[in-house]
């Protein structure tokens, strides 16, 4: 590394699996919508924010509970938003871990 060489910072990999999200009563929504804004407002918010849980290593969470409720709406792509970011603060410590 020269003088004016800026080292740059060390990328860590997160990697959130969800197996499975299941949403009763949303019926008329396009399941793919959903999960296709879930995906692109989660991966920006551990972009952004991280994954405090996994601060300091690995953690695996069978399932996350207490979660800020998600609001009544018609559109898939708020709907997978609001969901991104419930599941977000459950993986940032606001919520319950089981």
């Amino acid at each position: 590394m020269g003088l004016n060489e800026v080292p740059r910072p060390v990328e860590r990999t997160i990697r959130v699996d969800i197996g499975e999200l299941v949403l009763d009563g949303f019926e008329r929504l396009d399941p793919e919508r959903v999960s296709a804004a879930f995906e692109a407002e989660l991966s920006r918010l551990v972009r952004e924010r991280g994954v405090p849980l996994a601060a300091d290593g690995g953690q695996a969470l069978d399932a996350l509970s207490g979660l800020p409720p998600l609001p009544s709406t018609t559109s898939p792509g708020q709907l997978g938003e609001a969901l991104a970011r419930a599941v977000h603060a459950g993986l940032s410590g606001r919520g319950e871990s089981r």
